[in-house]
């Protein structure tokens, strides 16, 4: 398979890779050569087949090709408006791709990057010299945007078309669009399986996110539905695409309608959020001055909510024309409607959160991406494919990222995409690996890969399945966090594709160093002897000069040059860190310095310290010592004492 980077970039991908050419197949230089032979394009690396179709199934008919002008007398690519038409799964197609595409249609900024130059690749009758029976289409494919060309051949069966159409006749978007993405996967039976998420992610190169809205008790939990409310809100009006859907226990439940008119087992499209603010005469017939709105969509246009704001509620009818407009509440679409936030967390049960993270946002990055891969070597330390936590002997032989919390509080959505393998079924390999990835907190200073997990927490672990893609998003506190990525089972090869997203720049990058580096300034100064970690958990009974003084404590953990410093804990005398560092020593005859700081507005306060050797024959449990004075471990004894943890060894790999 061919690729050619593009020497001109469209503007929309300016901050991203090159464009990639699928096959080294370039639209422009194709079309001018079948305009100037008078034929239409047949794709050669793409033929109209059954191998197109299926790697081996029966099919259900006698499959003709047919281009759009021998099924319409007035074939478009799009007719009016893309968003305005039903689309239907075809007799072959499946559910996902048609929610996926209802999707792609609400953010134009999403479908114009994957439908380039529609108005130049539309049907002209005024000059049919002009067309040449070729398309283009863009998709994100691990990572990169590539350019995908295609013939205008469509599959049909008795004259319809085998996969998805739109409703309205004459319309071929979405089924060259599908067709193109057949191409790049390698048949239309590698669209079988894909989850809607997957299909989002590469038309839009979006990221991500799954929420399970039993699981965050959205309508228990006031705060955290208002929290939910600001999260889609912001996501919406910065480009991202929203569905939802509601789980159905069995496959006869499927498309089952639920007492308010909606469908199990479907997708709903989301297509505007609004927070409003009432006027007093409509406050007081809604008893609130704000109203938390949703408008969704499905994609089959029909079987609307029929619940409160619902097309014929009560709800429609204390609203005039001019309140309508002036609160946004319009219905542009046949089967769209409006519910509120309360509805929307009580009737849906998982969403699909895809958040567009193409461009940085006045400067600040928010994506952290790499590429990455499971290798296998015979030594131990180069080995990376040690297989999931399971594997405990290997486990910390799979590849390492550390990235930086800089603040408390901030939600970070970590994603980890496997190369997918579906042009791999002719030799009977799986589509997908069971992947997954565990995160723990690690040392403020930590530079070099773990190799055992003594004081580490383990701060998230994402679901281990054979999908193409896993996520997880945790609110993380301040800190340093390794993330590792797995395969469950150790000693394969794949790449993968990791992805982190954040509203505060994090600094991904990957650790590949197990220890320092020999140099001359190492040698000559004294290459490390011994590895020391330390974890301090608590300072205690700190030192008040008088009762209402404020005490805002924070460390300083010092060996030699090098300091570590902790959050500052505010207004406490028994203060919480579990702050951890990690130091290489030429000698253990440099000690590990741990003092206690209290913050104030001119001048820090000294509250303590304590001197350790931290020899490697020292007891690993924890510990509590009182606070000195500064002067070593024999110093006159302060106020307060510390607890702490401490591992030391001779083997600069064993930490």
């Amino acid at each position: 398979m061919g690729e050619k980077v593009a020497r001109d970039r469209p503007s929309w991908i300016t901050m991203g890779p090159p464009l990639k050419f699928f096959k080294n197949q370039k639209y422009q230089e194709l079309k001018q050569e079948c305009m100037k032979d008078g034929r239409l394009f047949c794709d050669p690396t793409f033929l109209p087949e059954n191998d197109s179709l299926f790697f081996n199934r029966l099919l259900p008919g006698k499959v003709v090709w047919k281009r759009p002008q021998d099924i319409s007398d007035d074939p478009h690519l799009i007719v009016g408006n893309i968003s305005n038409h039903q689309l239907i799964q075809g007799r072959l197609g499946n559910k996902a791709m048609i929610s996926a595409f209802s999707c792609l249609a609400v953010q134009e900024s999403h479908w114009t990057k994957a439908i380039p130059n529609h108005k130049d690749q539309e049907w002209d009758p005024r000059k049919p010299e002009k067309y040449a029976g070729i398309f283009r289409f863009r998709f994100w494919h691990f990572g990169e945007w590539t350019e995908v060309v295609i013939d205008d051949l469509l599959p049909t069966i008795n004259g319809d078309l085998v996969f998805s159409f739109s409703t309205s006749m004459n319309e071929f978007w979405n089924a060259l669009l599908e067709k193109a993405y057949a191409k790049l996967l390698g048949c239309y039976e590698a669209l079988d399986g894909l989850t809607i998420t997957d299909i989002i992610m590469d038309f839009t190169g979006t990221l991500a996110e799954i929420i399970d809205m039993q699981k965050g008790r959205y309508t228990d939990l006031v705060e955290e539905k208002y929290k939910l409310f600001g999260e889609l809100y912001k996501t919406f009006t910065k480009g991202g695409l929203i569905c939802c859907s509601i789980e159905s226990p069995s496959q006869e439940e499927q498309e089952v309608e639920t007492d308010w008119g909606l469908l199990k087992g479907y997708t709903y499209t989301m297509t505007d959020i609004r927070k409003l603010r009432l006027g007093e005469r409509l406050v007081e017939v809604f008893s609130t001055e704000k109203l938390y709105m949703v408008r969704l969509r499905n994609p089959l246009g029909r079987q609307e909510w029929s619940g409160p704001w619902s097309e014929i509620s009560e709800e429609w009818q204390q609203l005039t024309v001019t309140d309508r407009k002036n609160l946004g509440l319009v219905m542009s679409d046949d089967g769209e409607f409006w519910m509120s936030l309360e509805d929307f967390c009580h009737n849906f049960h998982k969403l699909n959160v895809c958040r567009n993270v193409n461009n940085p946002v006045f400067g600040r990055k928010e994506l952290e991406s790499v590429v990455g891969c499971w290798t296998v070597d015979d030594d131990p330390l180069m080995n990376r494919s040690g297989g999931c936590y399971n594997n405990r002997d290997t486990f910390l032989q799979n590849p390492q990222y550390i990235f930086t919390v800089p603040e408390d509080g901030h939600k970070v959505i970590m994603s980890l995409q496997q190369k997918d393998l579906r042009t791999y079924r002719r030799m009977g390999r799986p589509d997908n690996y069971i992947i997954g990835f565990e995160l723990f907190k690690v040392e403020v200073n930590r530079r070099f890969r773990l190799h055992h997990l003594y004081i580490q927490e383990r701060a998230g672990t994402s679901t281990y399945i054979d999908t193409r893609t896993v996520f997880l998003s945790k609110y993380l506190k301040k800190g340093n966090y390794v993330l590792v990525p797995t395969m469950f089972q150790h000693g394969r090869t794949s790449e993968f594709l990791l992805r982190i997203f954040s509203e505060v720049p994090v600094q991904l990058r990957e650790l590949t160093l197990d220890m320092p580096k020999m140099s001359c300034w190492n040698l000559a100064r004294g290459y490390p002897k011994v590895v020391t970690q330390i974890t301090v958990h608590s300072a205690e009974g700190l030192e008040k000069k008088y009762a209402n003084e404020t005490v805002n404590p924070y460390l300083i953990i010092k060996c030699g040059k090098e300091e570590v410093r902790s959050p500052v804990q505010k207004n406490t005398v028994h203060a919480i860190f579990d702050t951890q560092a990690i130091f290489y020593r030429r000698t253990t005859d440099i000690p590990i310095i741990i003092q206690v700081w209290n913050s104030r507005k001119f001048c820090d306060q000294f509250l303590g310290q304590v001197t350790l050797d931290a020899d490697p024959s020292d007891c690993r449990d924890l510990k509590s010592l009182y606070l000195r004075k500064k002067g070593g471990p024999t110093a006159k004894v302060k106020q307060g004492h510390i607890s702490f943890k401490v591992i030391s060894s001779d083997d600069l790999t064993e930490l």
